[in-house]
């Protein structure tokens, strides 16, 4: 197991157990004691976790990387209307890349009142529920990564290389101006910078919760969107840093 894995299998331990024990962790992936203590060491500079004798307890202000399930039912109608106002920005026959974020499936359920759309996605969900003769869905493959709904690996990352679309569709878990856009984990943050580079435009959702918010991965700059979809107006301060940044502030 590589370091960056071992990592976010703690942060998942400790997101249920709330705290973790140097030993127990040590047991558990086979490691010395002192490699475990480098891994919180490490979340800890990220913001994850506060360090305690013997181990290591959750920051309850991280942005967790809860199921989807969980993810979906919290703030469902913010992100229906952050859907429906970036649906103002997508046109018949577009082609897209669409992450497996409970907002962006929000939004591809908006999608059949457009003619012709195709969409390339890791999004379990959107595979399994999302049926309408307007939409042509296409699946990156991958291997399931229960918690997410998602499709990652190596198969994903080959499927999106094969295509060149007009958008690309995520969201994220927090944005900040010196850490720039991140999320909770490095399968589904890979598969998305691997979605923006294919792209000929990014269009980023996420709700005002998010701003000012570091999670676990930093995974794009904000050079990289063209337009930033949420809910209520950013402060003012946010709108001219995106404005100098060349992006479209859409709320």
């Amino acid at each position: 197991m590589l370091p960056i894995e071992r990592r976010q299998r703690v942060i998942e331990i400790i997101q249920i157990d709330k705290r973790v024990l140097v030993s127990d962790l040590s047991k558990r992936f086979n490691v010395t004691e002192e490699t475990i203590r480098r891994d919180l060491e490490k979340l800890e500079k990220e913001g994850l976790v506060t360090r305690t004798y013997g181990g290591a307890i959750i920051n309850q202000h991280t942005n967790e990387d809860l199921p989807f399930v969980a993810r979906s039912d919290q703030n469902l109608q913010t992100k229906q209307e952050i859907a429906q106002k970036a649906l103002n920005y997508i046109s018949d026959h577009d082609s897209l890349f669409v992450d497996s974020s409970s907002t962006c499936y929000e939004l591809v359920k908006l999608l059949t009142e457009k003619q012709n759309i195709t969409i390339i996605t890791n999004s379990v969900k959107i595979l399994n529920e999302i049926n309408s003769d307007k939409l042509r869905i296409i699946s990156t493959g991958g291997i399931l990564r229960p918690h997410s709904f998602s499709l990652v690996g190596s198969i994903p990352q080959e499927t999106v290389h094969k295509y060149n679309t007009d958008l690309a569709i995520i969201s994220c878990k927090g944005i900040d101006k010196e850490k720039d856009i991140t999320d909770s984990n490095e399968p589904d943050s890979e598969l998305k910078k691997a979605m923006i580079y294919q792209a000929g435009k990014t269009m980023l959702l996420l709700d005002h919760t998010k701003f000012d918010n570091i999670a676990f991965v930093s995974f794009m700059s904000f050079k990289e969107i063209d337009y930033l979809v949420t809910d209520q107006k950013p402060t003012d301060e946010w709108i001219k840093y995106l404005h100098d940044q060349n992006v479209t502030v859409i709320y």
